[in-house]
């Protein structure tokens, strides 16, 4: 294993679409090394090696996980890997990076959970949102109460193309959604419901709409789908004081802040002491002003890598911990369910 002052070895697994973003972070970061590359598929494993010659490389997995020099294993296979191969990671000995979503199944969750903390180890969920600088500034426009109570919020996360033979557009999108609504409101919702729509491959939904019921009243609604002709990733935040857009697709407008709402004004009719009741108070629309606040961006793929070597340099829990992957597969579950009228 590397010694505490040397960069922490990091094997990739999985060179598919997002992998190679991985290895670029870790190959660039002063904390990690990027030790192996690993995929079944030689003709993208000698592709993506070729840009990291100091790399080694298997298209056995296995031989990645009796490599004693390997410190952690990121994952960036298909779902329906990720229990598998994250348990003989963790029972290797390494500490394991799992891209959305964990696992499958909650009790699949648990069981990386359990095994993680047996051993000590370090368990992320690659939840990378929520190391968005713009994410992280509309949380601090909740959180400090300047958007007063807040009512709804709304998301819509569509693109046309990159559809999947082995998961629906829910569970490919929506993760990114439902980590984001839980971080923002500290909480899980208490009630999911859901509607899916196949139209290009049975059973697999392409379209996806889900409401989601949160603590104090709050609503929710994301709208998920690969069959539409706009590339579009906004969230929208409804509060009593000011109402937010966050547009991860826009350059300069990432956030948008609108001192808009509505203020409860006695009738001009009625005398001070009158009132016993809402409906003798009119409600007058309150417009004010349109502040787009300075976002400092740094890619959050790179912060999301940097904290995973910092947890485990320190021994800490990521933000995004196999706790918080739970979360959001509990969600996941619930909506599937929802969506065959099984709930």
């Amino acid at each position: 294993m590397t010694s505490p002052h040397q960069p922490l070895n990091i094997a990739v697994v999985g060179l598919g679409q997002w992998g190679p973003n991985l290895a670029r972070n870790f190959a660039a970061l002063p904390e990690t090394y990027l030790h192996t590359l690993c995929d079944q598929r030689a003709e993208r494993l000698a592709y993506t090696g070729r840009q990291y010659p100091t790399a080694k490389t298997h298209t056995n997995v296995n031989s990645v996980l009796s490599d004693p020099d390997v410190d952690a294993i990121v994952l960036a296979t298909p779902v329906h890997t990720h229990h598998e191969m994250a348990h003989a990671a963790l029972s290797a000995g390494k500490h394991v990076f799992v891209e959305k979503p964990l696992a499958k199944t909650s009790e699949q969750c648990h069981q990386l959970i359990s095994l993680a903390e047996t051993k000590k180890l370090v368990l992320m969920t690659g939840h990378v949102f929520l190391y968005n600088a713009a994410v992280r500034k509309v949380k601090e426009y909740i959180q400090s109460g300047e958007v007063g109570d807040l009512y709804y919020i709304y998301s819509q996360r569509l693109n046309l193309g990159h559809i999947r033979e082995d998961v629906n557009a829910l569970w490919n999108f929506a993760p990114h959604d439902f980590s984001i609504l839980n971080y923002w409101l500290d909480s899980s919702p208490e009630r999911v419901i859901a509607r899916g729509y196949s139209y290009i491959q049975p059973a697999i939904e392409d379209v996806v709409f889900v409401t989601l019921d949160y603590p104090g009243n709050i609503g929710a609604n994301v709208h998920i789908s690969w069959l539409d002709p706009r590339k579009v990733r906004r969230m929208t935040v409804v509060g009593s004081q000011k109402m937010i857009v966050y547009d991860d697709t826009s350059a300069d407008f990432k956030i948008v802040v609108y001192d808009k709402g509505f203020v409860r004004q006695p009738h001009k009719t009625m005398s001070l002491g009158q009132y016993e009741s809402f409906g003798e108070f009119q409600l007058l629309q309150r417009a004010g002003d349109v502040l787009i606040p300075k976002i400092d961006f740094v890619e959050p793929l790179r912060l999301e890598c940097q904290h995973f070597a910092e947890c485990i340099r320190e021994g800490k829990p990521p933000l995004t911990d196999g706790y918080n992957g739970l979360q959001v597969v509990k969600i996941l579950e619930a909506a599937d369910k929802a969506m065959k009228g099984e709930i």
